[in-house]
C-alpha cells in the first residue's frame, strides 16, 4: 500500500506481521441517506464486498447492538460521523470496531481530529484516493489480532472438578467405542461424497477464555467460500428475488427486455433506476435457504445431528464438557470481555447447558442474547453434580421439540 495515498496510517501491520486477509466477503456498512452517493459506491465496491446500507448514525449504532458487528462500518462527518466515532469508542463492545470517516474536503485539522478520536482512517466521499478494500483486509487482521491479545489479558483459571471431568472421560470414552462402526462409516461415506477432509475444525472460545478448535464432521465443500459470490440469487435477506426484478424493471429497461443500468449490491444484480425509486433499501449479510454449497450427505448429517458426533473427541480430551456454556466462536466472544459478561466464562464449556433446557421448560420460542448470557453466568456460578445432572435429564425431551437448541 502507498502511505502517501492514506491520511491516517499507522505501523501496526509491520510491527505484527499481519498479512492479506483471505478472499472471504468483507462485509461493510455504508451510512448514507444520499441515494446517488449510495448509487456511486455501489458501482465502485459492489463486486468487491457485501453492502449493508443505513440510513443514520442513530440506526446505525442500535443494528450493531442488535447482531453480529460488520468488517468495517463508513461514515460520513455530515452523516454526524465523528459523534458516531465517539460513541463507538466508548462501548467496550464496539472500541475495536474500525470506522472510517468520509469527507468532501480532507483538511488538516479533520485528519487531527479523526485521529484524535480514533477514527481508523479518513478518505475523500468519491475515494478518488487509497485503496479502500485494501484497507479493510488490514482492518480484519488488525482486529483479529487485538482481540486475540484482549482475550490472553482475560483468561479465567477454571478448575474442573473431579467428578465432572471422571464422568466426562468415562462417558465420551464408552460412546466412542460404542459408536466407533458409526463413526467410520460415516467417515467412509463423507469422503465418497465429496473431495476434501472428513472433519471440519472451527475454532471457539470455552472455559476461561481459552480458544480450542472443536470438530464436526464436515457438510459443506471445500470450495463454499469462493460459491459464496456466485450466489446472489439465493440470498434469503435480499428484498426481491430475480423473476420479481424481472418485472419490475424501468420503462426503459421493459422496452428492451433486460436491465440496460446493472447495479451490484450485496452480489446481486438490480436496476440502478429502480433502486433511486426506492424509499429505504434493506440490505442484510449472507444467509442462504437450500443452500448449494451443504453436500448431498452434508444435508442428512446436518438434520440427523450425526454431524455433532466429533465434539465427543474434545469432551474427552478436556476441552470442553458434556454439561456446560455452549462454547462460542471468536466474532461472538469478542463482545463479552467485559466485567458484566466475562463470568459466563468462568465455567466449564459444554455439549449442552442450561439455557437450552430452559428454553424448552418455559416454552420459549426464540431468547435473547442477553437471556442466554444471564443464564450462562447462573450456571458458571452455581454448577455442581446435582445441577448437572438435572440438566442432563432434562435434555432428552428438549431433544424430542421440533426446534433446534
Amino acid at each position: 500500500m502507498n502511505t502517501s495515498d492514506r491520511y491516517i496510517m499507522d505501523n501496526y501491520a509491520q510491527q505484527h506481521h499481519i498479512g492479506e486477509q483471505d478472499a472471504l466477503p468483507i462485509k461493510v456498512i455504508l451510512v448514507e441517506n444520499d441515494d446517488f452517493a449510495v448509487v456511486k459506491f455501489l458501482k465502485k465496491f459492489g463486486t468487491e464486498l457485501s453492502i449493508k446500507v443505513i440510513e443514520s448514525a442513530e440506526e446505525c449504532f442500535e443494528f450493531i447492538k442488535n447482531t453480529y458487528p460488520p468488517d468495517a462500518i463508513i461514515i460520513g462527518r455530515n452523516m454526524g460521523g465523528i459523534k458516531f466515532l465517539e460513541t463507538v469508542r466508548q462501548e467496550s463492545w464496539t472500541n475495536l470496531l474500525p470506522v472510517i470517516i468520509t469527507s468532501d474536503q480532507i483538511t488538516p485539522g479533520l485528519i487531527k481530529e479523526v485521529a484524535e478520536k480514533k477514527g481508523d482512517d479518513l478518505f475523500p466521499k468519491d475515494f478518488s484516493s487509497g485503496d479502500l478494500v485494501t484497507r479493510l483486509k488490514y482492518f480484519i487482521k488488525r482486529r483479529h489480532y487485538q482481540a486475540s491479545q484482549q482475550t490472553k489479558a482475560n483468561i479465567l483459571e477454571v478448575k474442573i472438578p473431579f467428578w465432572k471431568r471422571f464422568i466426562d472421560v468415562t462417558s465420551t470414552g464408552f460412546a466412542l467405542l460404542l459408536l466407533s462402526p458409526l463413526l467410520a462409516i460415516v467417515a467412509i461415506l463423507i469422503k465418497l461424497d465429496s473431495k476434501g477432509p472428513v472433519v471440519y475444525k472451527s475454532r471457539r472460545v470455552g472455559a476461561g477464555y481459552k480458544i480450542f478448535e472443536i470438530y464436526k464432521f464436515r457438510t459443506m465443500r471445500t470450495d463454499a467460500d469462493s460459491m459464496i459470490k456466485n450466489m446472489g440469487s439465493l440470498n434469503m435477506y435480499t428484498k426481491e428475488n430475480t423473476e420479481k426484478k424481472i418485472e419490475g424493471l424501468c420503462d426503459d429497461c421493459k422496452a428492451l427486455g433486460a436491465c440496460q443500468q446493472q447495479l451490484y449490491l450485496d452480489g446481486e444484480v438490480t436496476c440502478e433506476k429502480k433502486y433511486l425509486t426506492q424509499k429505504k433499501e434493506k440490505v442484510a449479510f449472507m444467509k442462504f435457504q437450500n443452500d448449494p454449497r451443504i453436500t448431498k450427505f452434508g444435508g442428512f448429517l446436518r438434520n440427523s445431528s450425526i454431524d455433532e458426533l466429533p465434539q465427543l473427541f474434545n469432551i474427552f480430551m478436556g476441552d470442553m464438557s458434556l454439561i456446560g456454556n455452549r462454547p462460542l466462536p471468536l466474532y461472538e466472544a469478542e463482545k463479552l470481555t467485559t466485567d458484566k459478561y466475562i463470568e459466563r466464562f468462568a465455567g466449564p464449556g459444554g455439549l449442552t447447558g442450561l439455557w437450552q433446557v430452559t428454553k424448552r421448560g418455559k416454552g420459549k420460542k426464540e431468547m435473547t442474547e442477553e437471556e442466554r448470557i444471564e443464564l450462562d453466568i447462573e450456571y458458571a456460578r452455581n454448577f455442581s453434580f446435582k445441577y448437572d445432572m438435572k440438566i442432563f435429564f432434562m435434555t432428552f425431551p428438549a431433544l424430542l421439540q421440533s426446534e433446534n437448541v
